[in-house]
């Protein structure tokens, strides 16, 4: 199948693939390199924690504040795209990322500066205020992205292979977030100054720890490891922030937008219709209002983001310090664990996008209620481990979480892509990236709220509650169409009232 969609291409195909497998390459090594900057801020909480005595609660609202900043960025990005090259956003954006993180390692010197204070409540009051900036400030900039993207692959790939070949691209966030577990892992591990033999410092620590939560001899034992790595924190931004810089450049290079920016034919079977043939704005806003604003399945796949985001990033974000904190593991070991949920999202992500195609005839929704099963029951034994049950069991549960939670997160990006279009895939999925950012705001607030106040356990069953809620979500559009370009063909734009579709219902596609 894959390729048959291509043979209307005649003398180009070769040609038009090369183009589409280096777009897919190059975007995918470009969005991964985004969250080296990105969840590298995971990575450092514990050491924040314990250096400072940042609680859970800053934290919360840190990421909060971020999450919500970058589903308006991805928004308002979603409109950028269409008037500036998405490759020059996407370069900008990991380039601006890069500058903020270089920012972030020097916190606590701009807070000394800023408060003239060297420690004490009201340094780290400084210190906690800057990161938020920066966070928030990293968030715009990581909002320039996914929206490029969004827009670019549906110009070089087929909707009958969509799913399949987005849900590869998918995988880039994963690799990403995994790789920057992994080297901001090693980085705490291992960098830094030792000052485990300064008694004072070490006593802060076990002091910082124990505020926050950590049993008496849980903080001992933590402050050791901690104390021989001061400040490795600061690596954790410097580090990747130098890798941000040769990414931005490398995607600039190598990434077109669309195929005639490579003197190449448009995809077959795309047409969107007469909104080609009119350059009249008021045709472009009936087109956006139909596809996206009163699109039902837009905004059931906007909701259903919401609930998957709480628990993917509940996880995500707060794994480092639940394992470190709750299942006692160390840093290197909680690190692993979370990039081994990140490598299990990878195959879950592609095997979701290879049943899309190969078993639900390209709808990704139906998909999303298997995936989203899977992910409330594998949470719930995890949420039954007893706290000896080991790193092996421990990760090998959260693995199959990860497994079946990438699934909608990949999925519904792609999806959104094929009801709303190639034309208005980045403005659609800028609305599900507010909505879902909104979810991963929330889980911030959410988890580390409910952690101080109620304990890890009582994170896991809000968890599976969201994830239960999530499928039902999903179940609601079960007979949705798989894509919206008949409904895009059947806009008229030859007076102004509106085209009433029924939401695609009425579709000859096989259910």
């Amino acid at each position: 199948m894959a390729n048959s969609a291509y043979d209307v291409l005649g003398a180009s195909r070769k040609r038009f693939l090369n183009w589409q497998m280096k777009t897919i390459l190059v975007t995918m090594v470009g969005y991964a390199i985004f969250y080296f900057v990105r969840k590298n801020f995971s990575v450092a909480m514990p050491g924040l924690t314990a250096e400072y005595g940042i609680s859970n609660k800053s934290f919360g609202w840190i990421i909060f504040a971020g999450s919500l900043i970058y589903g308006i960025s991805r928004f308002v990005n979603g409109y950028v795209v269409d008037r500036i090259r998405g490759r020059v956003v996407m370069a900008l954006g990991l380039l601006l990322c890069a500058l903020a993180n270089f920012a972030f390692g020097w916190g606590a010197d701009f807070s000394k500066w800023f408060t003239g204070i060297e420690n004490g409540p009201r340094m780290v009051e400084g210190l906690v205020f800057f990161m938020g900036f920066i966070i928030i400030v990293n968030q715009w900039f990581q909002g320039m992205g996914y929206p490029p993207c969004a827009r670019i692959l549906p110009h070089w790939i087929h909707p009958s292979e969509l799913a399949t070949k987005m849900s590869v691209w998918n995988c880039s966030h994963s690799i990403g977030a995994a790789l920057a577990v992994i080297v901001c892992g090693y980085v705490m591990g291992s960098l830094g100054t030792d000052l485990s033999n300064d008694h004072s410092y070490v006593a802060g620590i076990v002091r910082n720890l124990s505020e926050n939560g950590v049993s008496a001899a849980d903080a001992v034992k933590q402050a050791a490891s901690y104390a021989a790595h001061a400040g490795a924190w600061r690596w954790c931004f410097w580090i990747p922030a130098a890798i941000a810089t040769a990414g931005a450049i490398f995607i600039f290079v190598g990434l077109r937008d669309e195929p005639k920016d490579a003197g190449l034919p448009d995809l077959p079977d795309t047409g969107l219709g007469k909104l080609k043939e009119t350059s009249d704005p008021r045709a472009r806003k009936k087109f956006e209002k139909v596809m996206v604003w009163t699109n039902r399945w837009v905004w059931t796949f906007c909701a259903a983001n919401f609930f998957v985001y709480v628990v993917r990033m509940g996880i995500l974000d707060w794994g480092p310090k639940f394992l470190t904190e709750s299942r006692n593991l160390s840093i290197e070991s909680a690190g692993w664990t979370v990039a081994a949920f990140e490598i299990a999202g990878v195959v879950g992500t592609l095997f979701a996008g290879w049943a899309t195609d190969k078993l639900f005839h390209g709808k990704g929704h139906r998909m999303c209620v298997v995936c989203m099963l899977g992910a409330a029951l594998f949470m719930t034994v995890f949420r039954f481990l007893p706290e000896s049950a080991g790193i092996t069991v421990t990760a090998l549960v959260l693995v199959g979480a990860g497994f079946f939670i990438y699934g909608p997160q990949a999925l519904i990006g792609i999806e959104l892509g094929n009801q709303a279009t190639k034309e208005a895939s980045a403005r659609a999925n800028g609305l599900a990236g507010i909505i879902g950012y909104l979810g991963s705001g929330a889980s911030g607030l959410l988890v580390g709220y409910v952690a101080d106040i109620f304990g890890w356990t009582s994170v896991f069953d809000t968890i599976i509650l969201v994830a239960i809620v999530g499928l039902f979500v999903l179940v609601s559009m079960w007979k949705a169409p798989r894509d919206g370009y008949a409904r895009a063909a059947a806009i008229s734009y030859d007076d102004d009232t509106e085209n009433r579709i029924n939401g695609g219902d009425t579709t000859d596609e096989p259910m």
